[in-house]
């Protein structure tokens, strides 16, 4: 079996971007070909065309077209006809597509065309209470209502979509996975006044919220210090840089006790993972978040949101603490209860890999991939 993937993000050593999609998809990918099978990715948004071949992976990078006005068209049909040369060429059975900014939406391919619900512009406009671009909605639409299938990474973000978007077709889900070999505990001194945050910065993931938590951690517990990795975004709302708007939140002491590094190489962030006593993503908008996956991989507990998603991945008081995100004293609590007990922060911390393996190990989810792509091809 054969499979295509187009996606704006993949890891590999020229990336111009990687991100949670790209991360997921490398996983199944390299799940894919240990067991016999065959994948090829198609990266768009790129800034050159060229092919590449890494761990196993045939690799197309694709720069986007520019036309004033009709660089969403041309893009689409560049990818579309490189796609459909390589489906008849390397004989690929099913081409999979995220649902992000409808990137499939025209596009039409001998072969079965599967959408992988990572959460759609149409749905963080949603959860974030904002309005949609029209334009961005038609094209999500568009894509939605032509694939042959749908997949979605949570049933939270399945039945979201389907309302945002009036879909009657079946949604299946089949979870992100984690390779629990590469995100396993790392033997390094563990800073216990380290609490982590990584990704990007930005409102919807609950940076904001996190600059107040802070202020009552330092407050409460002044040796705290908060590491933050990741690159800033220019906020939806105000237009401004949020690493700034975070700042801003921060009293003096807290502003001290904070160190951001913009970004670091995949391969690294499981070492400054290792090295905090705690992670924080207190995010609003996500789908099945990998950051999550990886931190509970290794034996780290996780003080999370509790929206939708996260109860499909975490479970509170045992892999971690879910919290809404704007209660910040009780957020600030549960970090402290944490920080203060390294018997509570071991015995979750193994839980939580205990409960990854379990349910959301790549070999797990890969075999579950495998029988749904044998169901579509022969059916």
């Amino acid at each position: 079996m054969h499979i295509g993937f187009i996606s704006s993000h993949y890891p590999f050593s020229l990336s111009t971007r990687v991100g949670g999609i790209g991360t997921s998809i490398k996983n199944l990918s390299k799940a894919l070909i240990a067991q016999g099978h065959h994948a090829t990715v198609f990266v768009y948004g790129q800034s050159q065309d060229a092919i590449f071949q890494e761990e196993g992976v045939k690799i197309y990078t694709i720069k986007n077209k520019k036309v004033k006005g009709l660089s969403w068209y041309f893009t689409r049909k560049k990818i579309e006809r490189l796609v459909q040369q390589v489906i008849l060429e390397a004989q690929i059975d099913i081409i999979e597509a995220p649902d992000w900014t409808g990137i499939s939406a025209f596009m039409r391919f001998s072969v079965p065309l599967v959408i992988r619900l990572n959460g759609s512009d149409g749905y963080f406009c949603h959860l974030e209470n904002r309005t949609q671009k029209w334009f961005n909605g038609f094209l999500e639409q568009n894509a939605l209502q032509q694939a042959d299938a749908i997949i979605s990474v949570s049933t939270f973000t399945a039945e979201q979509t389907k309302a945002i978007f009036n879909i009657k077709k079946d949604i299946v889900t089949l979870f992100n996975s984690v390779d629990v070999d590469e995100f396993r505990p790392i033997a390094v001194e563990v800073d216990t006044n380290e609490i982590l945050y990584f990704g990007a910065i930005i409102r919807k993931k609950g940076v904001l919220d996190l600059a107040h938590v802070f202020n009552t951690l330092v407050e409460d517990r002044p040796e705290t210090t908060l590491l933050l990795i990741g690159n800033d975004t220019m906020d939806v709302f105000t237009k401004s840089s949020t690493l700034a708007l975070f700042y801003s939140i921060l009293t003096d002491e807290a502003r001290a006790r904070v160190k951001h590094i913009p970004g670091v190489p995949y391969t690294e962030i499981k070492h400054y993972i290792a090295k905090a006593a705690v992670v924080v993503l207190p995010s609003y908008a996500e789908a099945f978040p990998m950051t999550w996956l990886e931190t509970l991989a290794m034996e780290k507990p996780l003080v999370s949101s509790n929206i939708g998603w996260a109860k499909e991945l975490m479970i509170d008081g045992k892999t971690g603490y879910m919290v809404t995100p704007d209660d910040h004293n009780v957020f600030a609590e549960k970090v402290i209860a944490l920080l203060e007990d390294e018997g509570l922060r071991v015995n979750m911390g193994s839980y939580a890999r205990a409960h990854v393996k379990r349910h959301f190990s790549t070999a797990i989810i890969t075999k579950q991939n495998i029988d749904y792509y044998h169901s579509l091809i022969q059916g």
